[in-house]
C-alpha cells in the first residue's frame, strides 16, 4: 500500500532521527529479503549515514566509509515499513532485517514485511544507477510541469493505468490515482492521446497538490501503513473516492461513487468523471 506520500515521510523521519549516526551492524533474518548484493554485507559496518532520499515508493539510506559510498535501497512494496524500536508494530516475526546504528536518537531501523512484495538491495553508486534507470520513470515532485505535458504527449492508453506505471511515472499507486483524477475531473480509462495540454496541465498541478497534502498529513494508514515512529497517516480522513463506492459523491452532482474491478480497483463518478469530457 505505501506510495509516494507513505516513502517520502518514511524518508524525512529517518533522516531526521539517524543522519549522520555511524552503523554498526545489519542483521538479515532470510537472505532472500536481498534482492542483490547480499555478499557485500560486511561492507556496511562502520559506515556513517550521510543520506536518506525517497526513490518512487522505495527509500534509499546513503552510507559512507573510507570515501565509498555504498546504499541500502528499501522497497516498501505492498506491506513494506521501515520502523524505528521505538515502534510499537504487530507481528514481530515479519521482522526480516535490523539495522543498528550509534549516535543518534534510534538505535535501530527494522524491515517489516509479511508479504515480502518488496526487498532490500546493497548496492554501489553504479549499481544504485542502474536500479533507478530501470525501476523509476519521471518524479512527481521533482518535474516540472513542462516535463510531466511532454511525457505524456508521448505515451498511449489509459490515463489511470499510465499514472501508476513505475517506469513512467514513480511513486503513485491505486490511492492517490484515484484522488488526482477524481479532483481533476478525467475518467480512468480516459485515453492519454485524447488530453489537450491545458487538461494535462491541470492534472499535473492537481497532482502535485494532492501528493503535497498527503505527505503534510503523514501519508494515508489504509491497511497496515504508520510511519517509522509508528504514528498513522490522516489523509486517509481526506479522501473523496477510494473506498467509497456506493457513497454520494461529495461534488454533490447526485452522482454515486462507483467502484470498477479491474487489476486494480477504480473508484470514480460517472457524472463528473464523463469517459466524453476529456478536453
Amino acid at each position: 500500500m505505501p506510495e509516494l506520500p507513505e516513502a517520502e515521510v518514511v524518508a524525512r523521519q529517518i533522516r531526521a532521527r539517524l543522519l549522520g549516526a555511524q552503523l554498526t551492524d545489519v542483521w538479515v533474518g532470510r537472505s532472500d529479503i536481498v534482492r542483490e548484493g547480499f555478499a557485500t554485507l560486511p561492507w556496511y559496518p562502520g559506515a556513517s549515514l550521510q543520506s536518506v532520499e525517497r526513490l518512487g515508493k522505495s527509500v534509499a539510506l546513503g552510507l559512507v566509509k573510507d570515501k565509498v559510498c555504498c546504499y541500502i535501497v528499501a522497497e516498501l512494496g505492498m506491506t513494506g515499513l521501515l520502523l524505528f524500536q521505538s515502534a510499537r508494530m504487530k507481528h514481530p516475526q515479519h521482522v526480516h532485517a535490523k539495522i543498528l546504528f550509534e549516535g543518534a536518537r534510534e538505535p535501530e531501523l527494522r524491515y517489516w514485511n509479511p508479504r515480502r512484495f518488496g526487498r532490500l538491495s546493497l548496492l554501489d553508486r553504479a549499481g544504485l544507477d542502474r536500479y533507478i534507470a530501470r525501476r523509476f520513470g519521471l518524479d512527481p515532485l521533482s518535474a516540472s510541469q513542462q516535463d510531466f505535458v511532454r511525457l505524456l504527449q508521448e505515451r498511449r492508453g489509459r490515463l489511470k493505468s499510465l499514472l501508476m506505471h513505475q517506469q513512467v511515472i514513480a511513486g503513485v499507486g491505486n490511492i492517490y490515482a484515484n484522488e488526482i483524477l477524481f479532483r481533476a475531473g478525467l475518467h480512468p480509462h480516459v485515453q492519454v492521446s485524447r488530453l489537450l495540454v491545458g487538461r494535462v496541465e491541470k492534472l499535473y498541478q492537481i497532482m502535485c497538490e494532492v501528493l503535497h497534502e498527503a505527505i503534510a498529513c503523514g501519508g494515508s494508514s489504509v491497511r497496515d501503513f504508520v510511519a517509522p515512529d509508528g504514528t498513522e497517516g490522516q489523509y486517509k480522513r481526506r479522501h473523496l473516492v477510494y473506498g467509497k463506492a456506493g457513497q454520494p459523491c461529495p461534488n454533490q452532482c447526485g452522482g454515486i461513487i462507483r467502484r470498477f474491478q479491474g487489476e486494480r480497483s477504480a473508484y470514480f463518478c460517472l457524472r463528473c468523471q464523463s469517459l466524453r469530457s476529456a478536453k
